[in-house]
């Protein structure tokens, strides 16, 4: 019996948007320092919250037809936008033949509301007791169908194939920081088994939405405190997640159809695992530990943690919830204590289904870009002082979902 073939899996175009730029070079330079990037946030436009919003965008160097700007909402325009980066860097821009047989995954949280018309429904129900028939009357009359359609969470995909003309097999994920974690790991398995050649793989969220906000603060979800560390901001009641706008699109390729087409390499993809674990007790301390086992034993010697020479870095995704952030932290301490260790919410905050491919895509730039990450928090993360030529990505959903990745140099 033949064995199934198990292509490498390469990193070749990223598209990143969040609120401290646009594109990889100032990602790049905010990852390599010399200093540590001040963040971007807006603690009044709803507080008593605080978001990291929306750099400036000129949606039409992505999205050129005015047309299909408009019926996008900002989450949608953020994904097509950072798509549209990752098909540029990767140098497919454009391509019909590499376009057209691209497949894509996409993690899509629910489409914006309208608030205007909830706020309506709220405020007339409280003067009538037919609820009802209240209800009835304010879809049928406030509503509009184009606009429930555009909200469709698999239409940012479909948005993606409209304006970038990727037309192969397509994917959505939903459900929070797990859909991340799906896309990725689907993503990877579909390479390497050969059921694909390349794949553009993301996701896209819009911190400024009140409706998100309602959502996240009814599970107590969202800090009240204003910004400081992650790390930090695990240490009061009042303290957790600050969300942050952000599109990322990452696109992976076999290492035979990159080297096809003489592509460049950011890194090699090694491995993705998610996970959905209860987290009474020490359930999640364990089920973090045995995937951070299975990670560690994927990892070289020579440029692993295990050897202390500092190669390796990992990236964080804890959000700043009190409880999961400090057990998050305890697991990766005790099972890589001489690694350097970044939360990158502490500059780009949390964006939900976005939140691990953006792990992913900063993981790739630090191993390509060849200088030491800097500390993002000064005080509660270690210098490095060597490059990585390794990084872990590290993601706890805020209520459920728990993923890792390994990301490498690519050397051969």
């Amino acid at each position: 019996m033949t064995a199934p073939p198990d292509h490498e899996v390469v990193v070749t175009g990223i598209g990143i948007v969040t609120s401290l730029g646009i594109g990889t070079r100032s990602h790049l330079e905010i990852l390599a320092g010399p200093a540590l990037a001040k963040v971007n946030i807006d603690e009044t436009g709803f507080a008593p919250y605080t978001v990291h919003p929306m750099p400036e965008i000129d949606w039409s160097a992505q999205i050129p037809r005015r047309g299909d700007q408009r019926q996008m909402e900002n989450w949608q325009r953020l994904g097509v936008y950072a798509a549209g980066l990752a098909l540029d860097d990767a140098g497919m821009k454009g391509d019909e033949a590499l376009c057209g047989s691209m497949d894509m995954i996409v993690a899509a949280g629910g489409g914006e509301r309208d608030v205007m018309v909830d706020s309506l429904i709220v405020d007339e129900a409280a003067q009538r007791n037919d609820r009802e028939i209240l209800l009835n009357e304010k879809l049928t009359t406030e509503l509009r169908p184009t606009l429930f359609l555009a909200q469709l969470s698999n239409l940012l995909a479909g948005n993606i194939s409209i304006v970038h003309k990727v037309t192969g097999s397509s994917r959505t994920f939903m459900g929070e920081e797990g859909a991340g974690i799906s896309t990725f790991e689907t993503a990877l398995n579909r390479i390497k088994a050969g059921q694909s050649s390349h794949m553009l793989v993301g996701g896209a969220y819009a911190a400024e939405r009140g409706d998100m906000l309602l959502l996240f603060e009814a599970v107590q979800a969202l800090g009240i405190s204003g910004w400081k560390p992650v790390w930090k901001r695990s240490k009061a009641e009042t303290d957790g997640i600050l969300c942050g706008s952000m599109g990322v699109f990452v696109v992976l390729e076999s290492l035979e159809h990159a080297r096809k087409r003489q592509a460049r390499f950011y890194a090699r993809l090694d491995a993705v695992e998610g996970a959905r674990c209860k987290r009474q007790g020490d359930r999640l301390e364990r089920q973090l530990s045995a995937m951070a086992e299975t990670f560690r034993t994927k990892m070289t010697a020579s440029d692993g943690p295990v050897s202390g020479k500092g190669s390796t870095v990992i990236f964080s995704g804890a959000g700043g919830m009190p409880d999961l952030t400090m057990r998050e932290h305890a697991v990766l301490q005790t099972m890589f204590p001489q690694t350097a260790i970044r939360g990158y919410a502490t500059l780009f905050g949390h964006g939900m289904e976005t939140q691990f491919p953006l792990g992913i895509a900063l993981a790739a730039l630090s191993i390509a870009e060849g200088k030491p990450v800097i500390p993002f928090d000064l005080s509660d993360e270690k210098p490095m002082t060597a490059a990585p030529s390794q990084a872990l990505v590290s993601v706890v959903g805020h209520a459920r979902g728990e993923g890792m990745a390994l990301l490498s140099a690519f050397t051969s």
